[in-house]
């Protein structure tokens, strides 16, 4: 299958889903907690995030889900994916995990992500053709209701990536961000240029519908998030997936309560095209 990292999870009437456990209500002891390095800032339950300040630092050693009997890794390495949904839960942020049928350490996930002020008030795995599914909802510890932040929410998804790389070291090759945080590099890495893809268009008379694909780098949901805030457009909600060496978003926004007219959904799609399109890689990190 192909390989991705992503954070949300849909279901049709064609899947059939076998819920292999399922936990409400859980608030982890923060006893064995991975955590990533002292770049985020924490200031009551808030974490800041910049593209040009984010560590990680995975283990070395190979997870034994992905060894075969003699020792040697498998041939065939699952694309991880993460995607973090807005849109489908009023009251939680929905994030799911999947990287085939080798995806392990849920409680630890869990715990990492108390540790960022989070609980996860409901968590459930399942199987289904594509491999094994952890699905979480998630709230602030300290409000009670979903993260809207995007600092916190890209923190999240770093956290997420950063246990994938730690318990799965072999998923290095299928993510970007293992070109400097894994302990192999992606075997080929994807042109900025090529794979960056903008669209908007209408959803209604009160908003409209933004569409971001480009290559994966730390910081980027909120660096998004702030082009478009930059230009006075408002976002309501949206997706963010994760998938291997690519981002994939999906935004809904407005201007001013109303879907964006031809002209600045036009300002708008060149604005992300020419800054996704040209990062700043001398002031980051990574």
């Amino acid at each position: 299958m192909a390989s991705a990292a992503n954070c949300a999870v849909y279901f049709s009437s064609n899947t059939i889903c076998l819920t292999v456990f399922e936990i409400k209500n859980h608030y982890l002891p923060a006893t064995f907690v991975s955590r990533l390095p002292n770049t985020f800032g924490r200031s009551h339950n808030s974490v800041i995030l910049t593209s040009s300040s984010t560590g990680i630092n995975p283990r070395t050693a190979p997870s034994a889900t992905a060894v075969e009997n003699d020792g040697s890794l498998l041939d065939t390495v699952p694309t991880p994916k993460v995607i973090i949904d807005q849109d489908s839960d009023p009251d939680a942020t929905v994030v799911e995990i999947t990287f085939g049928d080798r995806l392990g350490a849920l409680l630890d996930t869990m715990n990492a992500l108390k540790s960022l002020g989070l609980n996860v008030t409901k968590a459930n795995v399942y199987l289904d053709s594509s491999g094994k599914h952890n699905k979480f909802s998630i709230t602030k510890a300290s409000t009670g209701r979903k993260v809207e932040e995007p600092e916190l929410l890209e923190a999240i998804r770093l956290t997420i990536i950063n246990n994938l790389l730690q318990y799965h070291p072999e998923s290095s090759s299928q993510l970007a961000m293992g070109a400097t945080f894994g302990v192999e590099p992606p075997k080929e890495m994807v042109d900025v240029d090529i794979a960056t893809h903008v669209r908007v268009r209408d959803d209604g008379p009160d908003r409209s519908l933004l569409f971001v694909e480009t290559v994966d780098r730390p910081g980027l949901l909120v660096d998004i998030v702030k082009t478009i805030t930059d230009i006075n457009i408002a976002v309501e909600s949206g997706e963010f997936d994760t998938e291997g060496l690519l981002a994939k978003a999906t935004f809904h926004v407005n201007y001013k309560g109303k879907a964006l007219i031809k002209p600045l959904q036009l300002v708008l799609a060149n604005s992300l095209r020419y800054f996704l399109r040209r990062p700043s890689t001398e002031e980051a990190s990574f």
